[in-house]
């Protein structure tokens, strides 16, 4: 029986970054199938209680970039703490995802996760620009129609049925890993992730 894990994520969720080499490993370890599935956590946050950076207090801002630092160094990922294009408008990015998707499939959206997530957080790129996307598809080996597919209103309706799902499976925050309806919010849960799919 194949294992399936639901990968429910921002394109531009530091902890997202952090976390996706690992699942990716934690994934292929365990013969697990992931399905990729950015959604729209402004619209999350306004039925879940969360609130956006801007928003949060300071002392839980300030707080946040002391974890973000203390897991870069202990993952020894490359990651910018205060990142030139950050925070941006990601619809772009997530519509990409899922028109790839819908085309190539999940293995090859996955990997355009990872070059998306590493292009804000590593490389300090723009993903509301579509001449970035453009450049990243390329980089990626995939088909520049997948720009123009990104647009379509499948690709949109798409993004708002995978945003519905989530709110509806109660997740509320980036990134949750659900495996047989158990949930697994951020990314230093994925040890509990790892031990519930070698179960």
């Amino acid at each position: 029986m194949t294992k399936l894990v639901d990968y429910y994520f921002s394109p531009m969720s530091p902890w997202t970054y952090l976390g996706h080499a690992r699942f990716e490993h934690i994934a292929s370890k365990a013969g697990a199938d992931v399905q990729v599935k950015p959604v729209d956590f402004g619209r999350i946050f306004s039925v879940s209680g969360g609130l956006p950076l801007a928003k949060r207090a300071p002392q839980r801002q300030a707080y946040r970039l002391v974890e973000l630092q203390r897991w870069r160094d202990h993952l020894r990922v490359p990651l910018t703490l205060h990142p030139k294009f950050f925070p941006v408008d990601t619809t772009p990015a997530a519509l990409l995802i899922i028109a790839t998707t819908a085309k190539e499939g999940q293995e090859k959206a996955f990997k355009l996760t990872g070059a998306l997530l590493r292009a804000v957080w590593s490389e300090e790129r723009n993903l509301a620009e579509v001449e970035t996307l453009k450049t990243i598809v390329k980089e990626q080996g995939l088909s520049e129609d997948l720009i123009a597919r990104a647009q379509s209103p499948e690709a949109k309706a798409g993004y708002d049925s995978l945003t519905q799902e989530a709110t509806d499976r109660q997740v509320f925050g980036a990134p949750t890993y659900v495996y047989k309806d158990e949930l697994f919010w951020g990314q230093d849960r994925l040890e509990f992730l790892e031990r519930a799919l070698a179960r």
